[in-house]
């Protein structure tokens, strides 16, 4: 029944199901259940570890892996330095590391594994996931911020040549888009994830609503979706990698903030 749900519900998708029977498991009240986000997490957290570990051999010839290890590692580390400064080569494996965990979250709910009968479970693609990321990040800004600059962290939110008439006025405009930053910052890889995977849903309903019609209704509904759910899965494939790209990159740009005060 909860598969027939699925093919006609596209939110059905998102429903955070627990697993292995973990469903009363509690501790102080509270519900630990093993649900199918946490089985995901963990499987992009064993991803990202064999990744880098095989990319980490230091072979004489580099082999494939360990090229596109150094290479994304490069990248990284480019970006960062570009955007922090020299300061910023300390905060690499982070960003490295939330970078790739973004990403392989996004390519492994992309996955077509139900055609074996596994079904992905893309936990970007809620908001509870994103937001504790985006929230990690921040607790970072605010970290370095007050640790290197004290008090003098909240000069932040005075632009530098504001004049002092305007000071009341921009100071509480710049706390507030200080403080939504984490808010969008999560919205956006949420939002990004979830309307792409609806899309392909709502799309794969009409392939076998189509083909259930007869041959008439599969060729002028089901032939057309097919083609867009291929050609949009291509794109959600750009996508995944541009919002983890994103991610990073903010999180990069608020960090040169708590440095520099910019």
């Amino acid at each position: 029944m909860a598969g027939e749900e699925g093919k006609i519900d596209p939110m059905y998708q998102f429903t955070i199901k627990p697993l292995f029977g973990s469903a009363q498991w509690e501790v102080a009240g509270v519900n630990i259940a093993f649900t199918n986000s946490a089985l995901w997490m963990m499987i992009a957290t064993i991803v990202l570890i064999l990744f880098v570990r095989a990319g980490t051999k230091q072979d004489l010839i580099p082999g494939r892996w360990q090229m596109a290890v150094e290479s994304l590692t490069g990248f990284i580390e480019n970006m960062v330095e570009a955007n922090i400064g020299k300061e910023g080569r300390k905060y690499v494996p982070y960003v490295f590391t939330l970078f790739t965990f973004i990403l392989f979250a996004n390519l492994l709910g992309l996955m077509p594994l139900g055609i074996v009968g596994i079904h992905p479970f893309t936990f970007t693609s809620h908001f509870t996931v994103t937001g504790i990321l985006a929230i990690l990040s921040f607790s970072i800004v605010l970290a370095v911020g007050f640790w290197k600059h004290g008090l003098k962290f909240f000069g932040l939110f005075v632009p530098h040549g504001t004049p002092l008439l305007m000071t009341p006025l921009i100071a509480p405009i710049e706390f507030i888009s200080f403080m939504v930053r984490p808010f969008s910052l999560a919205l956006r890889l949420f939002v990004a994830m979830m309307a792409g995977h609806l899309l392909l849903e709502v799309l794969a309903s009409f392939v076998v609503s189509g083909g259930l019609g007869g041959v008439g209704t599969g060729l002028i509904v089901s032939l057309p979706s097919m083609l867009l759910m291929i050609a949009i899965c291509a794109l959600e494939i750009l996508v995944a990698g541009i919002q983890a790209y994103v991610f990073a990159l903010l999180t990069s740009l608020y960090i040169n903030d708590a440095e520099h005060l910019h």
